[in-house]
């Protein structure tokens, strides 16, 4: 299609008409703009006028009509080349302008990302990416941290308001060593013997995870380029801890226990009973599958265990005798399903309203001499080695990646260290013995 310009009475300034398009009445008009400068002619097209002037420009110039706008840019670009400043060109006016916004748009985001709030980060970004990336319980477990300890005091700051003074992490520490929370809106009299525990002063180990899950906020605030500040928890040592627990069951406290879970309730008679005969994990109780039994080898098979370990469980009389008065699923079925279907979190009430009635943890302070779940499982390996299974059968049984984690049993094993003791002193006597030299007479 041959172009046909048409001059405007303003030099430098022409236009042609679009072949079928009309803006308004008329025909819609594409403008360009010529000049010279130093001998050198320069053409550049602007642009139809259905595009109309840009905002920018309206808004600096109210009422400016577009042949208008087309002559401010002849008089700017034809200045701006003979003073060697500023876009001379379109191409650069518009390259010139994308850097500006981008520059924008870059100190809006900086300027966005500085006004964000602890609360913010923790629930827009850091908790959905944990629910992805960790396991429910772990994820749960975080979330809890920050909704009783940590929103409560730096919810409301930024992550540089925090991370300049360590005043807020004192105090998040010192509010949990005194057991100041936030409040749970628990019934008195539909407290239970776990729930009523939560109202004492926080352990040192869960300090220290809290202490971590603040630290791994911040990580992951920079690694995402929402913070480039120092990670105010990197400094702070960790307390240390021994939060071994000493505590197992008697085998009348056992028989008592898994006497007024049966009254109770079946099924977490039943999961204790797995956990005191077998060894269980809470967790792998809860996700035991009927495929994973085999009643005629006496065995189970424990898939992710908190090792990261598939191994075995081995099965009792009484424990054999729980899952064929069960009624079997199907191989992908869970044993003891929880809501849905799906494993469950934790262990009912049903068990700590057992524990409470019983007066195991009447008067007793330390948590490590409490009973819970995990005693168990506790009492269970101290069985096995006040009965003389060596260590590490005993590793091996209980799924514990070192021989380390298993030692502190050692000391329940039947007379094992004075016996080796006692060979000690055998030796010396019979060298001593063997050293007498007899004078002759």
């Amino acid at each position: 299609m041959t172009i046909r310009w048409i001059k405007t009475p303003h030099k430098g300034l022409r236009y042609y008409e679009h072949p079928t398009r009309k803006h308004g009445k008329k025909r819609d008009r594409y403008y360009a703009i010529r000049f010279k400068v130093g001998g050198k002619d320069y053409s550049y097209g602007i642009g139809w006028v259905s595009e109309g002037v840009p905002d920018e420009i309206r808004k600096e110039h109210h009422g400016i009509g577009f042949e208008e706008y087309c002559l401010m840019l002849l008089r700017q670009y034809k200045g701006n080349l003979k003073t060697g400043t500023g876009p001379q060109s379109p191409k650069e006016k518009r390259l010139l302008e994308e850097e500006r916004r981008t520059l924008e748009q870059t100190a809006k985001q900086e300027q966005e990302k500085d006004l964000l709030t602890f609360d913010n980060i923790f629930t827009e970004y850091y908790y959905p990416n944990t629910l992805q990336t960790k396991a429910n319980r772990s994820a749960m477990r975080e979330e809890q941290f920050y909704r009783l300890w940590l929103s409560p005091v730096i919810g409301g700051l930024t992550l540089k308001e925090i991370a300049n003074s360590e005043l807020h992490l004192q105090k998040i520490r010192r509010n949990m060593a005194e057991g100041k929370r936030a409040n749970e809106q628990i019934k008195p009299n539909k407290r239970t013997e776990k729930e009523r525990e939560k109202q004492q002063p926080a352990a040192t180990r869960s300090i220290n995870y809290c202490m971590a899950v603040l630290r791994q906020v911040f990580n992951y605030a920079r690694r995402s380029g929402l913070f480039d500040g120092n990670n105010p928890v990197q400094g702070i040592k960790e307390r240390k801890l021994d939060n071994k627990r000493f505590r197992f069951l008697t085998h009348e406290e056992a028989d008592q226990l898994l006497e007024a879970l049966r009254v109770r309730s079946l099924d977490v008679h039943d999961m204790c009973l797995l956990s005191l005969d077998c060894g269980l994990r809470a967790g792998e109780v809860f996700k035991l599958a009927w495929g994973d039994v085999d009643l005629g080898k006496g065995m189970m098979v424990l898939r992710d265990t908190k090792s990261g370990q598939t191994r075995f469980g081995y099965m009792t009389a009484r424990v054999k005798d729980m899952f064929s008065r069960r009624v079997p699923g199907e191989r992908n079925q869970l044993v003891f399903p929880g809501k849905d279907g799906k494993p469950a979190q934790r262990i009912t009430n049903t068990f700590w309203d057992a524990i409470s009635k019983l007066g195991f943890n009447q008067g007793v302070t330390d948590a490590r001499q409490k009973v819970v779940f995990h005693t168990l499982r506790h009492t269970y390996a101290s069985w096995l080695v006040q009965n003389g299974v060596n260590l590490y059968t005993v590793q091996k049984l209980l799924g514990h990646n070192t021989i380390s984690q298993t030692e502190r049993y050692s000391h329940l094993a039947p007379s094992t260290l004075q016996d080796a003791v006692k060979v000690l002193e055998k030796a010396m006597e019979q060298s001593k013995t063997d050293n007498v030299i007899e004078l002759s007479k």
